[in-house]
């Protein structure tokens, strides 16, 4: 199982995305192709979602800060 630094463990399984050990080469296994459009939309993705559960859980503490007053 590998690691990436814009995927962590589970954005190279959604990618399908390989290295050859030969030349270092990254791409997707399954089309060939090369991974960044796809790397950008995950890491996109991603930070809108962790965002968004940034945002809900800042937002209920502050209506419990609010309701305790």
């Amino acid at each position: 199982m590998s690691f990436t630094w814009w995927g962590g463990l589970l954005g190279p399984r959604v990618l399908t995305h390989v290295k050859c050990p030969g030349c270092g080469h990254a791409y997707n296994g399954k089309t060939g192709r090369d991974n960044t459009t796809g790397i950008v939309i995950y890491t996109v993705v991603v930070g809108l979602v962790a965002f968004a559960i940034v945002f809900v859980v800042v937002g209920a503490v502050v209506a419990m800060m609010l309701a305790q007053r």
